[in-house]
């Protein structure tokens, strides 16, 4: 082994490392992680942010954009607002807020819909007694289904795309996905609106939705 993979991986370590440790926020790590990569030359100086300008990149920002503009103008809570009356049971909650979460990650990143949806699955969780596991974890899977059915509902969809252009010189347009990816969440769908129910009951609802919430860690 070479000094300069020495020194990449001893990075990349210290970079996970810092990561598991979560004392600092991500972004922070993850900015020194490259300027210690120029530092010590294992990163070169001239491309150090070449990334930046990457269409991945720009895409996935841009889909994040939509996210937050999703989250504030709080659509998403005005459309579900009819339904909650109705949503006094698990069994009735897991299928109609997963089916929202998917629905909403085929537009935006699959991540940013379900930290939209969270809040109001907790508030529900709360409100009725329902086991927040038994809620979240069918959003979450609902999030990554809905994630596949469209170019920008997640990332590995772009990444795909680009390396297609590379080859073939077209990438994969915003609705390639959907055929396979829209039959697949619709499985998933019913998959998960009676397999709630083999998921543990044995978490209470949390008594502070906005400590069940603390992500600061993961924004910018």
């Amino acid at each position: 082994m070479t000094l300069q993979q020495g020194l990449a991986f001893g990075l990349i370590g210290l970079t996970i490392a810092a990561f598991i440790w979560g004392r600092f926020r991500y972004d922070v790590i993850a900015l020194c992680a490259l300027l210690a990569g120029v530092a010590v030359g294992v990163v070169p100086a001239k491309s150090a942010f070449d990334g930046l300008s990457n269409d991945i990149t720009i895409i996935i920002g841009a889909a994040l954009i939509v996210s937050a503009a999703f989250a504030k103008s709080g659509i998403v809570e005005a459309a579900l607002r009819p339904l909650i009356p109705y949503l006094k049971s698990e069994r009735s909650q897991v299928p109609v807020l997963t089916a929202a979460v998917t629905l909403l990650s085929t537009a935006t990143k699959n991540v940013g819909a379900l930290a939209i949806l969270m809040p109001v699955a907790l508030q529900l969780s709360r409100r009725t007694g329902s086991s927040p596991s038994r809620l979240l974890m069918p959003m979450a899977f609902g999030a990554m289904l809905g994630g596949i059915v469209t170019l920008v509902g997640t990332a590995p969809n772009i990444i795909v795309s680009q390396v297609r252009e590379e080859i073939l010189g077209k990438p994969f347009g915003m609705y390639d996905y959907t055929p396979v990816g829209l039959a697949l969440a619709v499985i998933g769908l019913v998959f998960l609106a009676f397999a709630y129910k083999i998921l543990p009951t044995d978490r209470a609802p949390t008594a502070n939705i906005d400590a069940a919430l603390a992500a600061n860690a993961y924004f910018t």
